[in-house]
């Protein structure tokens, strides 16, 4: 098909997306399979094609950015956030203003969540979570608020009779009272300036794309992004091995709190 490394440094000047970040035989495989299916034969043919089409360009991103997510994903770690987490956070930085960053949000379901357990201990007009991704069109799926039943299954049911109305027979709408407390931006973990001052960070199951190297400063960026003390959670196959390497110690599994 071409020159892989010649077509990263193109993508990289078009979309500042560094490929060179990501695994490169799991992203080159994903990659040819999106142009052969456009029937596209070379890189350089489908750069050009990107560059005229600004569909065929954000095809190109969604693509990319695996987008896997659902409300309350893995619930005994969400049991935990209720139940010790949170109750951490406000003791050690109070209620009053407290700051949430959910990075690589896709389609919202982690941000909603976390709104939803929020609210069980402060009034939602305190509620604010940063919520941020690479793709555009998540985020405007996330804005939307539309999900399938799927998305809800793992969900307790009194958050569902609560902030959620059924839209026809198998898809349901978030209340704009949670919709509200979340504010969404486009932003690229390996290049953009991160939020400071955060008390907790969520990002869970995207660093599994990422090398070594690239996970390695993301860890330090998150880290400068969080006050002393703050938590940093994470995807149930992301255990950071060596956390004090990026300023973090261990405080339960998947929740690292910066030293």
């Amino acid at each position: 098909m071409g020159d892989y490394e010649k077509f990263k440094e193109k993508i990289f000047q078009l979309t500042k997306i560094d490929l060179s970040c990501y695994k490169e035989r799991q992203m080159k495989r994903r990659i040819d399979s999106l142009i052969t299916k456009r029937k596209i034969t070379t890189y350089d043919e489908y750069v050009e094609a990107i560059k005229r089409d600004k569909e065929m360009l954000e095809e190109f991103v969604a693509y990319l950015t695996i987008n896997v997510s659902e409300f309350y994903r893995n619930p005994e770690q969400w049991k935990i956030m209720e139940n010790e987490m949170l109750p951490y956070i406000f003791e050690k930085f109070g209620s009053t203003n407290v700051k949430i960053w959910s990075a690589a949000c896709s389609t919202g379901d982690e941000p909603y969540t976390l709104v939803m357990l929020l609210s069980k201990f402060i009034p939602m007009n305190r509620i604010k979570v940063i919520a941020t991704d690479i793709d555009k069109q998540v985020l405007e799926k996330a804005q939307m608020g539309i999900y399938d039943e799927k998305s809800l299954k793992g969900l307790p049911k009194e958050y569902i009779t609560k902030f959620f109305t059924k839209v026809g027979t198998k898809s349901y709408q978030i209340s704009d009272e949670v919709k509200k407390c979340v504010e969404f931006k486009q932003h690229n973990l390996l290049k953009d300036a991160y939020p400071t001052n955060c008390d907790m960070i969520i990002c869970r199951n995207v660093m599994i794309y990422f090398t070594e190297e690239a996970k390695d400063e993301i860890y330090k960026k998150f880290n400068a992004s969080l006050k002393k003390d703050g938590i940093l959670f994470v995807g149930s196959t992301e255990q950071i091995i060596s956390p004090g390497d990026s300023g973090f110690a261990t405080f339960k599994s998947f929740f690292y709190k910066k030293i």
